[in-house]
């Protein structure tokens, strides 16, 4: 038997297995596809204090081996997502998270200040890394000082694990992820989506309403590997790792790069059964390769 289980801090997760933001609605639209108690948690859509409509269709947009998006944080606010979604979800045998984004530092804290009281949810994930939107999301994640600030005023406002979501469109990731760690983060999550466009040279105009929007899948992968390893010799907190990870395999190179844990994002379009192929395929690996613990694979590299 393999231990998979990882401790990111206090927060104590079954396997290192978590979804990303945005890319698994609430955990419930995937109930009949997965086993949601098999995962090591999972990260519900991004949440503002306010309901947001989104940005203009069309918003998503198929590139080679990825997928530009410009969704823009499309939400109904936190409070219809404490009275509505979270009795829907709060008796599920894994870790709940909160992906908590605002347009400006009071909003977050706002957000953070109206989940506190939710006993099942033991983290939040503060993005300051979304380049969908025009107003916080990646302005935030973009200096050492705007990150600083947001986790600072986060940190005060919630006493239990405080995940920052990190933005690859910086020059040095490692300088932000050490802000935020100076700043109180318990663990950091790279990568977002890289900033890209895609045009429809038939109509002459860009395929996303917005121009620009967020790379992710395959395509990405290389990059945000090696971020993660930047990160991980750069700050002593948790690292979780993401970014075109399609299978286990994928997963592996992350653990193996420092990675505690990881997050499956545009994989669950493409495959809505992934994560638990993901979560088979750890577990074949290390079989193979006498692999006890999979905590013995992180950061070998």
């Amino acid at each position: 038997m393999v231990e998979l289980s990882v401790n990111l801090g206090e927060l104590k997760l079954k396997n290192p297995v978590l979804t990303a933001s945005g890319t698994f609605g609430y955990g419930e639209e995937y109930a009949d596809f997965v086993d949601l108690n098999r995962l090591g948690g999972f990260i519900v859509k991004g949440t503002t204090l306010e309901p947001r409509e989104g940005n203009d269709y069309p918003r998503m947009a198929e590139t080679p081996s990825g997928m530009l998006n410009a969704v823009g944080l499309q939400n109904k606010g936190v409070d219809y997502f404490i009275e509505h979604i979270y009795p829907r979800i709060c008796h599920y045998d894994t870790e709940v998270l909160v992906n908590v984004s605002g347009k400006c530092v009071e909003d977050y804290v706002k957000v953070c200040e109206k989940l506190a009281p939710l006993e099942k949810i033991n983290a939040i994930e503060v993005n300051i890394s979304c380049p969908n939107v025009k107003q916080g999301g990646m302005a935030y994640g973009t200096t050492c000082e705007g990150a600083a600030e947001v986790t600072s005023a986060v940190r005060k406002a919630w006493s239990r694990h405080l995940m920052v979501k990190l933005s690859p469109n910086v020059t040095s990731i490692a300088d932000i992820a050490r802000a935020v760690e100076d700043a109180g983060a318990d663990s950091v999550s790279l990568i977002n989506t890289l900033l890209g466009m895609a045009v429809d040279v038939e109509r002459r105009r860009p395929y996303l309403s917005t121009v620009t929007g967020g790379l992710s899948g395959a395509a990405v992968k290389p990059v945000a590997v090696r971020m993660v390893w930047q990160v991980a010799k750069a700050v002593s907190i948790p690292v979780v790792g993401l970014g075109g990870i399609m299978n286990g395999s994928d997963a592996l190179e992350f653990i193996m790069a420092g990675a505690r844990a990881i997050e499956v994002g545009t994989a669950n379009f493409i495959d809505p059964s992934v994560t638990m192929k993901i979560i088979d395929g750890i577990t074949e690996f290390c079989d193979r390769q006498g692999v006890k613990d999979i905590n013995e694979l992180v950061g070998i590299i």
